[in-house]
């Protein structure tokens, strides 16, 4: 799929996306730490339902370091209010222990003064990062443009015909930040967020694949597709199937065996009487 008017669709998107979302700002008092931690429970959830997680997290722990002690299990049980609890309390136990192990201290503001290409690369180290938070980090914490972008995001640009499959899987949104200006950077990118939420969360929303093809009307054959309950029914029979044919076979197997010991037994007691018979 080529992309000629790819600049054109990434202005349609934000002009359709302002209709349906609310853009929202970040909390601008955080601290480096704090805006990546937040973008690793924001990955793939609201930013409404990572306010409250994240506000917990805050208040349920001590410290940084706490958390960073604390079992994954526990984790995911105190961030169960996000899309994916599990995911998110994997990722910021992973970032903290990385950032704990590579600078003994969770005080990274001395990174808004580095190179902004020096910082990135030392945050694409630590263990627990994504490409989403470190776009995340640079767009709001470093000063930088970059516009984060989700599973389902990345998902809804292909199926817009913004980016195209090979482009996809390799999580590459060419000309995302020459055609949105820094300035809408935050905005757009938090539009964006919003509608991959929901197209991961709910794929097959009539609201979601509305806005697409709002977007662009050639999308339809682009969007997912429910498998069909002919398919379905097939795949069934064809598992059960399977699963009878191993019971046959083992049946079929059984009474050969026995057929084979009873014809041995009449051999053997022919062989018997033959030798015990008073005339040999």
């Amino acid at each position: 799929m080529n992309v000629p008017n790819r600049a054109a669709l990434i202005s349609k998107i934000h002009k359709v996306l302002k209709k349906h979302y609310r853009p929202v700002q970040p909390q601008s008092d955080r601290t480096v730490l704090e805006h990546l931690l937040y973008a690793c429970c924001l990955e793939n959830s609201r930013h409404q339902d990572t306010d409250d997680v994240f506000a917990k997290l805050l208040e349920s722990y001590f410290d940084w370091n706490e958390i960073r002690v604390t079992t994954t299990r526990e984790l995911k049980a105190a961030m169960s209010g996000l899309h994916d609890g599990s995911d998110s309390a994997k990722r910021l136990k992973a970032t903290l222990q990385s950032v704990f192990e590579s600078h003994y201290s969770f005080d990274l503001d001395f990174f808004r003064k580095q190179n902004l290409g020096k910082a990135v690369k030392d945050f694409e180290r630590l263990k627990g990062t994504t490409p989403f938070s470190i776009s995340y980090l640079t767009q709001n914490a470093l000063s930088g443009h970059s516009i984060p972008v989700n599973d389902g995001a990345l998902h809804a640009l292909y199926v817009v015909g913004i980016v195209t499959e090979a482009e996809a899987k390799k999580r590459r949104t060419p000309g995302l930040e020459r055609a949105i200006p820094k300035s809408k950077g935050v905005e757009f990118g938090s539009l964006l967020h919003q509608l991959g939420v929901e197209f991961k969360k709910s794929p097959f929303s009539p609201t979601i694949r509305a806005i697409l093809l709002e977007i662009a009307p050639d999308a339809k054959d682009r969007l997912p597709k429910r498998a069909s309950k002919k398919a379905a029914t097939v795949t069934k029979k064809s598992a059960t199937t399977a699963k009878k044919v191993p019971a046959k076979s083992s049946a079929s197997a059984a009474k050969k065996k026995k057929k084979d010991t009873r014809s041995e037994e009449r051999r053997v007691g022919k062989e018997c009487r033959f030798r015990c018979s008073p005339y040999h």
